[in-house]
């Protein structure tokens, strides 16, 4: 069997929770020997057609609904989970759940592949004043992934992170996917959704997809747009997180609070889908991310985003080619925007190529990912090992 291990799994959804249950349909799909390992989350009833083993958590104080998992006291899960016999292991997280991957892969000799999406050091660094204490805590994290037989990261980017961390082994690039690509009725969407949004024909849709964390550069992003409140536009922010109060109290004092809409999380895929396409452009001033999983959604719905220069996130965009990039400042980043709207045909000739350019669907990826794990098990088994793809 192949474990997918996380610290977070639907309904919890960000870009890693998703990144796994991607891996794992997809995995089931191909080979129908897959599972996943995460926390428990209230009242959630799994229904998926691959199983998934939950353990005991606790609500992380500041970051609902992200949650501290305690896989070690969980009794009742530690007698389902010594009962699998796994091939590999694959950790997307090097918390509780990575530690547990972390021991089964050794206590029944398999590999281990770890993958680093996050900087942790920026969430450490919010939470704990003491920098001592950051340090120590960024060091077991890479004392992790050195353990690992495996490091991945999702574009070639995140390996500056890595390094200024103190990670000095090998990496590799495996990109994410997403789960639009398949879509062909776009315009008719597009224009379902702006009306059911009641947009004019003479207003722009812009969009944000994310935690409503300070980390994402959120406040820089309303002060960005109070420079442009002459031009005709709605503004949607989806998600949550800490700063989501904070967020909205600025934007009703920056007289934002007629164009800027805060929609909460949206766990429908078929929902934020529509607010993809109903929008002109996708703004991600974020600094904190590595490799955003939402750009890629954007762009499969032919949205282009607006990105900071030099970013890791930026690191896949060609400016006006597959997306745009500013300095970063608020009064640069409105500037762009008001040139983008200037500019219709331009973000739609973007849009096309970011879709053509950076959305590769999450069956692509996977099908790599697949010969990847298995490559990994023969070279460390010496076995050749005859899984089988399903017919889809």
């Amino acid at each position: 069997m192949i474990g997918l291990f996380n610290d977070c799994f639907p309904p919890i959804m960000d870009g890693v929770s998703l990144t796994t249950q991607n891996y794992a349909y997809w995995l089931n799909r191909k080979i129908g020997n897959v599972c996943v390992v995460t926390p428990k989350s209230p009242n959630v009833k799994d229904e998926e057609d691959y199983p998934i083993y939950r353990y005991s958590s606790i609500p992380i104080p500041m970051r609902k609904p992200y949650r501290f998992g305690f896989p070690r006291i969980d009794w009742p899960f530690h007698e389902q989970i010594n009962q699998l016999s796994f091939e590999l292991v694959h950790a997307h997280c090097p918390f509780s759940s990575g530690a547990l991957a972390m021991r089964i892969a050794k206590s029944q000799n398999i590999p281990l592949i770890a993958t680093f999406h996050s900087k942790y050091k920026a969430d450490f660094e919010r939470a704990i004043p003491n920098k001592m204490l950051v340090n120590y805590l960024i060091k077991n994290v890479i004392r992790f992934y050195e353990s690992a037989d495996e490091v991945w990261i999702p574009q070639a980017a995140v390996e500056e992170t890595l390094r200024e961390y103190g990670y000095k082994g090998k990496v590799e690039v495996i990109d994410n996917g997403n789960d639009f690509s398949d879509y062909t009725s776009l315009y008719p969407l597009r224009e379902l959704i702006r009306k059911e949004l009641h947009v004019s024909d003479r207003e722009f849709v812009f969009l944000f997809v994310g935690q409503h964390i300070l980390e994402k550069n959120l406040v820089f992003l309303l002060e960005s747009l109070s420079h442009i409140i002459d031009i005709p536009f709605k503004m949607y922010f989806i998600g949550s997180g800490y700063a989501s109060g904070e967020l909205k109290r600025l934007s009703d004092s920056l007289g934002l609070s007629s164009k800027v809409f805060f929609k909460g999380t949206i766990t429908d895929r078929e929902t934020l889908r529509g607010y993809y396409a109903a929008a002109d452009l996708f703004l991600f001033p974020s600094l904190y991310d590595n490799a955003p999983l939402v750009v890629r959604e954007a762009a499969a719905l032919h949205t282009p985003s607006v990105l900071i220069a030099g970013s890791t996130s930026a690191e896949i965009i060609t400016d006006s080619f597959n997306g745009f990039l500013t300095a970063n400042t608020p009064r640069d980043y409105a500037q762009k925007i008001r040139e983008l709207t200037a500019s219709p045909l331009l973000m739609q000739m973007v849009g096309d190529k970011a879709s053509q350019n950076i959305a590769r669907s999450w069956e692509e990826v996977v099908d790599e990912v697949y010969d990847r794990y298995m490559s990994l098990i023969r070279r460390t088994s010496g076995v050749q090992k005859n899984f089988l793809w399903e017919a889809i």
